[in-house]
């Protein structure tokens, strides 16, 4: 399956998002987007305060651009929601970024588009909760117009032996083929091989257990 004529874009620089867009960066373009311009400004700078990556590192992502303008995250056709998703007081994810998120892509959301969730979610989130948000924001239908994949991070911060190209990956899509696709991608960047799981909510369930 060709992945060639992918462009990505990594939604969320923390510590699960710019490991991320790093390594893909170093293989092919890459648009690494956060809404805090801060955040930008450094990693335009070639300097990572989190320090999960070097400057070493940022230089080898040739191919990985900044912003906090989402009106550029239109050159991408996969997008990769990298976003917090914290507890709220009573100990249940709190769902804000990943919804805001959905809303800001659904905004250059185009025909043939794919967007992965890697954020961590109950069961059925990322169909239930997400996709409803990009189809009423870019008028387009899940599963004909758009599609979907979900890839649950397993980064441990700080931790500099494991890393995101040596930890097996869990991968989803929502049609047998976007599986396939999104399986393909993240074997361009991960060592030690992936699993393809046989639904988006089999896969969300894998992170959480």
């Amino acid at each position: 399956m060709q992945t060639d004529n992918l462009n990505l874009a990594v939604i969320g620089l923390g510590y699960v998002g710019l490991p991320l867009a790093v390594e893909f960066g170093k293989k092919r373009p890459v648009i690494g987007f956060d809404i805090n311009q801060k955040r930008v400004t450094e990693l335009q700078n070639g300097q990572d305060h989190t320090l999960e990556v070097s400057s070493e590192e940022l230089k080898q992502a040739a191919h990985l651009s900044y912003t906090a303008n989402a009106e550029e995250l239109s050159a991408a056709n996969v997008y990769i929601v990298t976003v917090p998703t914290p507890i709220d007081e009573h100990k249940r994810p709190d769902l804000t970024p990943l919804i805001k998120a959905s809303e800001t892509i659904g905004k250059t959301l185009k025909q043939g588009d794919i967007v992965i969730y890697e954020s961590t979610v109950y069961p059925g989130a990322t169909e239930e909760d997400c996709v409803p948000v990009l189809e009423r924001v870019s008028g387009l239908v899940f599963n004909r117009d758009f599609y979907a994949g979900y890839s649950p991070e397993r980064i441990n911060p700080g931790d500099k032996e494991h890393r995101v190209t040596n930890i097996k990956k869990v991968t989803a899509g929502s049609t047998p083929e976007i599986a396939d696709l999104v399986d393909v991608l993240y074997n361009e960047i991960i060592t030690v091989g992936t699993h393809k799981a046989s639904s988006i909510k089999v896969a969300e369930a894998a992170k959480v257990i």
